[in-house]
């Protein structure tokens, strides 16, 4: 039997796998922020926002971010989705507390958004894996120091005895 962080893992991967299939082109970025050059609606921002929400840039996530933050800002109808793109993109960076946040304030509205299920339990496995990965970087450098100290400590006896 499966554990819940076991669960939780599986679903990241599997939300993972999703993502690295659906980064936007370049054709379809240039195409959008055309529409929305041409016509600056809310509809045009939204979808060329929403579209760089999934971009493999930083600088774009980041853009992708403050769009949507913008949208919500200014009463967008879809504003679910301005914070589930936020989400996406905050995921896509790394920062998973940050995702796990606008998720939850997601399900808190709409706890049937399954893709907003989907995502909190990706941020937390994310952020679980990441918090492991300290532990396990703490404890080699305490081994690593704890080693030096003791060579240093038996060479330095050594050395006396001469």
């Amino acid at each position: 039997m499966r554990t819940s962080k076991q669960m939780q893992r599986e679903k990241r991967r599997q939300l993972d796998e999703k993502l690295a299939l659906s980064h936007p082109t370049n054709e379809l970025l240039e195409e959008l922020a055309a529409n929305c050059t041409k016509d600056p609606s809310p509809d045009n921002s939204f979808q060329y926002a929403f579209a760089l929400s999934k971009s493999r840039s930083v600088g774009e996530l980041r853009y992708a971010i403050s769009m949507l933050e913008s949208l919500i800002k200014n009463g967008y109808e879809h504003q679910v989705d301005c914070m589930f793109g936020s989400a996406m993109a905050h995921y896509l960076l790394g920062e998973y507390d940050k995702s796990r946040h606008e998720c939850e304030a997601i399900l808190r509205n709409r706890p049937e958004n399954d893709a907003a299920a989907e995502l909190h339990t990706a941020s937390i496995a994310a952020k679980d894996e990441e918090e492991e990965k300290k532990v396990k970087q703490m404890a080699v450098g305490g081994t690593m120091a704890v080693a030096a100290v003791g060579l240093a400590l038996l060479f330095g006896a050594a050395g006396k005895k001469y």
